[in-house]
């Protein structure tokens, strides 16, 4: 018992050390979400399902500039490309999806904020309500079949609704294989199937799904329709190919190749057809084309999901999970009023007509200019990702004998009114991408471009999202768990599945269904908060001055020392966890190389900011050694407790410091 109370007053100090760096290194993110509040329309995202409809006229006229040529070449092309839908971001390719994003888009940059908080400073403009605790709000229907639960023998019609299918069937799936007991549906606004585009990822992590069950490894075969040895990371002022030695050796940049890192292109619509086979075999219940008009949530009772139509019957519910990405109904309700912190806007297309010879790998990230002084929109790094697609696979085409490729331009900013739209985005794109694929010239007539890709992922500081009903759990992009660098999606899921699979049966299991409770499953986890400092690094203000070659020098100068430092540097910060050995080896290292530019990298990113991240990495510390010296000795008593509660709280702590840390990122050996 000693021992015990010992091991209990360590994580009792550690989580106070947590809760007081968290509320000390986000003081400012929670006055500002007390003091300021946008007066417009809830914001939504870019994938939407929810959003309202808007003409096409005042859709189209956003696009309006001065260049007619180049504002209707993104509209002749995309006319020409298959019009097939799915859900999820980048499900939608036809040029009324990319004219409604951009609406979307616009209404965010253009949303002002104002201090004070108190509703009735919005001039009558309540906030949208989507979710409700409020008796006197929500569906009188779904408040009273809510209360008939507990008379006469009546339960829930489920222990769980997943609100969202293209990433939900998978938790979906992975909570049924842990407890085939439970009572699980599936809800999605439209048919549930994966987008035509291929989803990239490794092949390690593929393999998680086949540990947990979700899929076989036949299955996992199956669905690999592209394999290759690796992805290129370069940062160069200007582009040149190959590109041998380091920065200040060709004052070009640096260029490596990582093997096994997004190295393999996954079917989506296959995949999702063979988990949800497996759902339905299982027991599990999948609603498709059935919309969610929203939910309501007793404490004591359980949720109730407002179905939209008639004669439709609203489903009760033990716990939701909010499965619906980051353009979520009801993450945008919890975050109404506040713009994000960061932006990641994304375009591009996957096409056929490039050279087939130099179609052999892919590009994770990359840079072949400064960055782009685009006048009153801001300056801009423009970053390029690519893929090869359909090589390396039995009975496929061989590297070298395919000439289609997947191509993204991607750039980080603020969410400023004066930042570009996406259709200016998009200009750029088709009139970068010959630079960056020298065998084209003009993509227009010499791509078949097959699909168009667009989206933007807004980002928020105060991630991953705390619950604020209880009964309700976001779960992957709703939550804000993926790291602020990534588009977040299928590979930031399953880094989490086994995690979130195992906390929310032993929530179900041990009733811990309280919103104090649920926050545990989405903690904070400094190496998350850690990684806001890279994003703005690589992002420049409205009206701040600075050096063209500022993100290729600071990019190419580090990349060189993680790639010198090997694969277990390197490889985890390409798959976006953060590590304390990795990230404290390459900083000292980096300084080393070019210690005159140190000066420059703190006035780029402010002292206030710098010293926040500091007191996140401060804490991946704290974290790394909790994880390797307590975990070990703790977890066996805690496994032996009868107090299931307390039990499921020293899991979620011990699982916080494992993840928070970074430490659970296995190695290739491992």
């Amino acid at each position: 018992m000693k021992l015990d109370q010992a091991l209990l007053h360590l994580i009792f100090v550690a989580q106070c050390s947590s809760f007081a760096f968290n509320q000390n290194g986000n003081s400012k993110q929670k006055h500002f979400q007390k003091q300021k509040h946008v007066l417009v329309a809830p914001l939504a995202s870019s994938t939407s399902e929810q959003t309202e409809e808007i003409e096409a006229g005042t859709l189209a006229s956003i696009l309006t500039n001065d260049d007619d040529a180049k504002s209707s070449r993104t509209q002749r092309i995309m006319e020409k490309t298959s019009d097939e839908q799915s859900s999820g971001a980048g499900g939608s390719s036809t040029y009324e999806a990319f004219l409604r994003v951009e609406a979307n888009w616009q209404r965010l940059k253009e949303s002002k904020a104002l201090t004070g908080y108190d509703e009735k400073l919005l001039n009558g403009n309540a906030i949208p309500t989507f979710i409700t605790s409020d008796g006197a709000q929500g569906n009188p229907r779904a408040w009273e079949k809510l209360r008939e639960i507990g008379t006469n023998g009546v339960t829930t019609d489920y222990d769980v609704v997943v609100c969202g299918g293209t990433l939900g069937i998978f938790i979906a799936t992975a909570l049924l294989i842990k407890n085939p007991e439970l009572r699980i549906s599936v809800v999605e606004g439209g048919k549930l199937k994966g987008r035509a585009q291929e989803w990239n990822i490794s092949r390690a992590e593929m393999e998680e799904l086949v540990e947990l069950g979700v899929l076989t490894q036949d299955e996992v075969e199956k669905s690999i329709t592209t394999e290759f040895p690796g992805c290129r990371s370069g940062f160069k002022n200007r582009e040149v190919t190959p590109l041998k030695g380091g920065y200040f050796e060709n004052d070009v940049g640096y260029e490596c190749v990582t093997p096994n890192v997004l190295n393999c292109g996954v079917a989506p619509a296959m995949l999702i057809d063979m988990v949800k086979d497996r759902f339905e075999s299982l027991g599990g219940t999948v609603m498709e084309s059935t919309r969610i008009g929203g939910v309501v949530v007793s404490e004591l009772q359980g949720a109730a999901i407002d179905l939209v139509g008639d004669d439709v019957e609203p489903l009760t519910s033990r716990l939701v999970l909010d499965c619906m990405g980051n353009a979520s109904p009801i993450s945008r309700q919890q975050r109404y009023g506040m713009k994000p912190d960061g932006v990641c806007a994304v375009v591009g297309s996957c096409a056929s007509g490039f050279d087939k010879e130099t179609n052999l790998i892919g590009d994770i990230i990359y840079t072949n200019s400064e960055i782009q002084d685009k006048g009153d929109n801001g300056k801009l790094q423009y970053f390029w990702e690519a893929f090869p697609v359909g090589i390396g696979r039995p009975g496929g085409l061989n590297p070298g004998e395919s000439d289609v490729k997947t191509t993204y331009m991607f750039t980080y900013f603020d969410a400023d009114e004066k930042r570009p739209s996406l259709n200016t985005l998009m200009d750029d794109y088709w009139d970068l991408l010959p630079k960056y694929q020298p065998s084209i010239t003009n993509p227009e007539t010499d791509l078949d471009v097959q699909r168009v890709l667009f989206a933007y992922f807004p980002t928020y500081r105060d991630s991953p999202l705390q619950p604020k009903w209880s009964r309700v759990l976001a779960v992957g992009d709703a939550s804000g768990i993926q790291s602020p660098l990534s588009f977040g999606g299928f590979g930031a899921l399953t880094r989490h599945l086994g995690r979130l699979s195992d906390a929310i049966t032993d929530a179900l299991e041990a009733n811990c269904l309280h919103r104090d409770d649920l926050a545990l499953i989405n903690p904070y986890t400094p190496n998350l908060s850690a990684a806001w400092m890279f994003q703005k690094a690589m992002s420049v203000k409205i009206g701040q001055g600075v050096d063209s070659k500022f993100v290729n020098r600071l990019l190419a100068t580090n990349f060189q020392i993680m790639d010198d430092m090997g694969k277990k540097t390197i490889m985890p910060f390409l798959q976006d966890v953060v590590r304390l050995d990795g990230l404290l080896g390459s900083l000292s290292r980096s300084f080393v190389a070019d210690p005159t530019f140190m000066p420059q990298i703190v006035a780029h990113v402010g002292l206030p900011r710098l010293l926040d991240w500091m007191g996140h990495v401060s804490m991946i510390a704290l974290y790394t050694g909790l994880h390797s010296a307590v975990t070990p000795v703790l977890k066996p008593l805690v496994m032996d407790m009868k107090d299931q509660r307390k039990r499921f709280q020293l899991l979620r702590q011990m699982e916080a410091w494992e993840y928070g840390s970074g430490m659970d990122y296995k190695f290739e050996e491992e």
